[in-house]
């Protein structure tokens, strides 16, 4: 289908606020991108689209114009509030973007009581009271309140029920085929320009998995059971608690009072870093540092999500997103980090295609691990961002695959990074991670003096000999170091 006939009535919308400057070689071919997914829209909702433009001001900005239409679309949507808090990008679109973190409600509480009827049936959806007005509306569904003088089968409640809008998953369908075949298009356009490949196929093909679980709402109920398991010793933490007549569509649960992390003006300097280091421990430092053989984490935590609750913990909401980090990853993960420690970029390399789903491109590995240890010749710290900077190299430079829980992960971190920002600037996810890491190792040292030298079976997956090789190569690496900076400046990457 042609935009053609469009093309008198469609405005003119700038792409190029949405790709940081460190991207800009690609603006072109995502502006293309976005004209070929709307091109590829059935014309009802292409009409609508062009219709939602028209209604804006002759005068709107391209950012305005940007969040109105991706908050039209399910993917697009999801897209939006990843990098709501990305301070890549500028402050105008941030500040657009963050309305798609939880918009006001625009489907009719008609609607959504027929849904809830037709899902409970008539005689448990006429037990509750439900609120003549949603609470918020998001990508894929509409919370509306909810209450019960106890006549079903549990005590009685404040609740919220989680309601799938009506025709999301259609849309979610239609749009999920359409990136498929962008994915090809990107791929191909790369290949012509003479761009790093991305490797879009892969990559939007374990995206669409994930996006395909949105509508799931049976496996959000599931999440919110493990969740609650996960954080039941974290007195900090409110997971909502599961009602048991919850249905695929429907989501019963309890209702949270609060307000989002980021509204949180209000809270003193120390109260704002304190809350802000919470999100990052248990978010990103409690599934790192862990044990269990598979750590669930939160898969879409923007601000929409978090609420700092009026008792003054900090809730988890929509769990329809979540992934696991294997333990393996998690070890080879502390491998890559042990290799930059001692500066070997041979262990980094075995570590990276250890965790990959397929034989990596091993020579531009080892070129892109080669430009990740010249980084830590000049004084860059192995941390986070330097890992995270790393696996993206080998993603985007070496053609690796990683797993699905990896990337979602990955695209977490970024999240929250600027989630946590938002609440307080003066409190980084490195240094929260070296300090949860560090009480991490002095708590299992009792362990490891009964352990396996080569057991990995701590929350800092490392082992005793792990440990040794750490202390026995530091000499020589510092040697390496400073031998590298004082005299052979010339030939630092």
């Amino acid at each position: 289908m042609s935009l053609a006939p469009y093309q008198k009535s469609w405005p003119n919308i700038d792409v190029s606020p949405m790709v940081p400057e460190e991207f800009a070689q690609f603006r072109s071919i995502t502006a293309d991108a976005l004209g070929f997914f709307l091109a590829h829209l059935s014309e009802p909702r292409l009409t609508e689209l062009v219709a939602r433009q028209c209604d804006l001001s002759a005068d709107a900005s391209a950012e305005e114009r940007l969040a109105n239409l991706i908050a039209c679309c399910p993917t697009l949507h999801k897209l939006g509030q990843v990098v709501a808090r990305d301070r890549r990008l500028s402050p105008e679109l941030r500040r657009r973007l963050q309305t798609l973190e939880s918009m006001e409600p625009t489907t009719p509480v008609a609607v959504i009581k027929q849904t809830i009827e037709r899902e409970l049936g008539k005689s448990c959806a006429c037990s509750l009271c439900i609120d003549s007005r949603a609470l918020a509306e998001a990508s894929v569904a509409v919370v509306i309140p909810f209450s019960s003088d106890g006549s079903l089968d549990i005590r009685p409640i404040n609740g919220v029920l989680k309601v799938l809008k009506p025709h999301v998953q259609e849309q979610l369908e239609e749009e999920l085929a359409i990136w498929s075949d962008l994915a090809a298009f990107v791929d191909e356009r790369c290949k012509c320009e003479g761009l790093p490949l991305l490797r879009c196929t892969e990559i939007f093909q374990t995206v669409r998995e994930l996006l395909a679980n949105e509508v799931r709402l049976d496996l959000e109920q599931l999440h919110l059971k493990e969740a609650a398991r996960f954080y039941a010793n974290s007195e900090a933490i409110q997971i909502p608690v599961l009602f048991p007549y919850s249905t695929p569509r429907i989501t019963a649960m309890e209702r949270v009072f609060g307000t989002r992390v980021t509204d949180t003006e209000h809270l003193a300097y120390g109260a704002r870093k304190k809350l802000a280091g919470l999100l990052l421990k248990e978010l990103v430092a409690k599934p790192i540092w862990n044990t269990e053989p598979r750590a669930i984490f939160h898969g879409d935590p923007h601000a929409g999500n978090l609420f700092y609750t009026d008792d003054g913990r900090l809730a988890i909401l929509d769990w329809s997103l979540a992934g696991y980090l294997d333990k393996t990853e998690r070890e080879q993960t502390a491998q890559i980090v042990l290799g930059a420690l001692n500066l070997d970029a041979n262990r980094i390399v075995r570590a990276i295609a250890a965790m990959t789903l397929e034989s990596p491109d091993e020579s531009a590995l080892r070129e892109v691990v080669a430009q990740a240890v010249g980084a830590l010749y000049r004084s860059e710290a192995p941390g986070l961002q330097w890992l995270l900077d790393l696996l993206g190299g080998a993603t985007f430079k070496a053609g690796v695959l990683f797993g699905e829980d990896l990337i979602l992960f990955r695209k977490s971190v970024l999240t929250l990074e600027g989630v946590a920002a938002d609440v307080s600037e003066d409190l980084s996810l490195g240094e929260v991670l070296h300090l949860s890491g560090g009480l991490v190792l002095l708590r299992e040292w009792s362990r490891r003096c009964v352990a396996s030298p080569v057991s990995r079976d701590f929350g800092t997956h490392v082992s005793n000999i792990d440990l040794l090789s750490l202390y026995f190569a530091a000499p020589s690496a510092m040697t390496r170091f400073f031998t590298d900076r004082l005299f052979q400046p010339s030939n630092r990457i």
